[in-house]
């Protein structure tokens, strides 16, 4: 039974995202560490809400970082747990900056999501073409 159960869940972690998302949703492109489990969940989410997933293996991510993983949508990166509707409403409202991003791992974010605990406040920053942050959206 192990072996069958192993054997699936190497199935699924191995079968591309992009094939479970909304063909007809915007791609994001997703860098993440190959053990990130949390990175996966975020992007089940995203998938979820109609992302297509271009889920890409990187060891080169810097750990100093206040995100796990990086992405990229329609010219815009994306840093951190970000929630899709925060992602949905940049694509909508095209602003000039660099994109988004949700600092740390709260808890509660998508894909840090903890059962029985409950979820951290947490903001999403508009990230400027000179790199300064302010905040946009509060959850």
């Amino acid at each position: 039974m192990r072996l069958v159960f192993a054997l699936v869940l190497a199935l699924i972690l191995a079968f591309p995202l992009s094939v479970w998302a909304d063909a007809e949703g915007p791609e994001i492109t997703v860098v993440r560490s190959a053990s990130c489990e949390c990175c996966r969940q975020w992007e089940q989410h995203l998938a979820a809400a109609g992302f297509r997933i271009n889920d890409q293996i990187s060891d080169s991510l810097d750990p100093t970082q206040a995100f796990c993983h990086t992405a990229s949508v329609a010219g815009y990166r994306i840093d951190g747990h970000v929630p899709a509707a925060s992602v949905q409403r940049l694509l909508a409202e095209r602003p000039d900056i660099q994109g988004v991003a949700v600092p740390g791992m709260p808890i509660g974010s998508p894909g840090m999501e903890m059962e029985g605990i409950d979820p951290d406040p947490f903001v999403v920053m508009a990230i400027a073409h000179d790199g300064t942050t302010k905040v946009v959206e509060r959850y």
